[in-house]
């Protein structure tokens, strides 16, 4: 494979405090892992990259795909890969055969996830004795700034506390956190339960059996799965596209807050189009989220989204959405504010008619109209022009 050159300078090395392993194959976006692998190294400083390996299992017998791959990831992380902080590994597909029958009559979960077991088997396999702890991450995955500086925080103040699985994501098998002695054992038990259930089941029964009684959910989340625009639906996809028109633009303009800010996710975070958010808690009535364009903008349409994606939690309670104008002093903020809408559920997604309130628009505002306690996701704030 692409690291074998490289592999015995790297298996000598210093063991790194984290492994982030990433299993990955052929699927509906063929971006998905370049764009997670982006994301993880953009995520993380060159300091804490010196602790930290990703190791990638290209998890596929197609060396169409194979190739392709290694040439598109060396292009983009040479530097990396010679650095040994990136280690590309396939598992041949007669290794397969010692797990036994994949799929088939013989697999009560089915053929597909009774294969991913089995290569995520072989990917915590490999990474036994890489570091002291391994992060389990997939494709289209979006990492919060400095995720590895918050995870040793995190592991530091469970110090006193026994645990086997930490869990930085609420999606499935994203974001789970191992001991790297645990392993061996991990590798041993996927293997031997490929065929019973699919990954996401089975690592919560493995923690179980390391006497973990509850799962340890660690907010906010650090790792969210960024689902491609377009997806395998794409004719659903494409009529949902062609009815509200194009994709966000977000002039471009810096973000205010009186909320409580902290070192994981930053107000300005919330105004890109990536997967990025900005977290706070404990916001009361009053509290705002303020974006001041750089130049005023005819506004079409504009979309608020809090809470995460799943549950909905963390969303605003009760909030609204204003639209300034006449913007004043240095930072400029705007003398005069329009309701545009209220939120409903943590969400509003509202289309401004041609009126004065929505032509000159100089800040878009969200306001909290009620103390609310515990975590406050503001996912994104999306604007359309005309």
């Amino acid at each position: 494979d692409l690291t074998s050159k490289y592999m015995k300078t790297i298996q000598q090395r210093r063991k790194t405090w984290l492994t982030v392993g990433i299993s990955s194959g052929p699927g509906r976006d063929p971006n998905g892992l370049l764009y997670t692998l982006g994301n993880l190294f953009r995520a993380s400083s060159e300091v804490e990259q010196k602790h930290l390996t990703v190791l990638v299992h290209l998890a596929d017998s197609d060396l169409t795909w194979l190739r392709e791959t290694v040439v598109q990831i060396s292009s983009r992380f040479s530097p990396q890969i010679l650095a040994g902080r990136l280690v590309l590994i396939h598992a041949p597909p007669d290794a397969y055969s010692a797990a036994g029958p994949l799929g088939g009559q013989e697999a009560r979960c089915g053929d597909a996830a009774s294969k991913r077991n089995v290569d995520h088997a072989f990917l915590v396999s490999f990474a036994a004795g890489l570091s002291d702890y391994f992060l389990l991450l997939r494709d289209n995955t979006f990492c919060a700034p400095s995720f590895l500086t918050h995870i040793r925080r995190k592991v530091w103040a469970m110090r006193a506390h026994p645990w086997a699985l930490l869990e930085f994501s609420n999606r499935g098998s994203l974001g789970k956190l191992f001991r790297g002695g645990d392993l061996p054992r991990l590798a041993r038990f996927l293997l031997l339960f490929h065929e019973d259930q699919p990954l996401d089941q089975l690592i919560p029964r493995f923690s179980v059996l390391l006497a973990q009684r509850r799962p340890a959910l660690c907010r906010p989340f650090l790792f969210y799965h960024r689902v491609p625009y377009y997806s395998a639906n794409r004719g659903h996809q494409a009529r949902a596209a062609q009815s509200r028109g194009p994709r966000p633009h977000n002039p471009p303009g810096p973000v205010f807050t009186d909320m409580k800010v902290f070192g994981v996710h930053f107000p300005w975070e919330a105004y890109t189009l990536d997967e990025s958010f900005f977290w706070t808690h404990n916001v009361s009535a009053g509290s705002h989220l303020t974006v001041i364009l750089n130049r005023p903008a005819n506004l079409s349409r504009v979309q608020v989204l809090t809470g995460t994606i799943v549950e909905g939690q963390h969303a605003l309670q009760r909030g609204q959405v204003e639209l300034g104008h006449s913007p004043e002093g240095v930072p400029p903020f705007c003398t005069s504010f329009v309701l545009l809408g209220q939120l409903l559920e943590g969400q509003l997604d509202q289309e401004v008619l041609p009126t004065p309130a929505g032509a000159d628009v100089s800040c878009v505002k969200l306001v909290v109209n009620a103390d609310q306690a515990g975590g406050l996701m503001v996912r994104h704030i999306y604007l359309w022009g005309e």
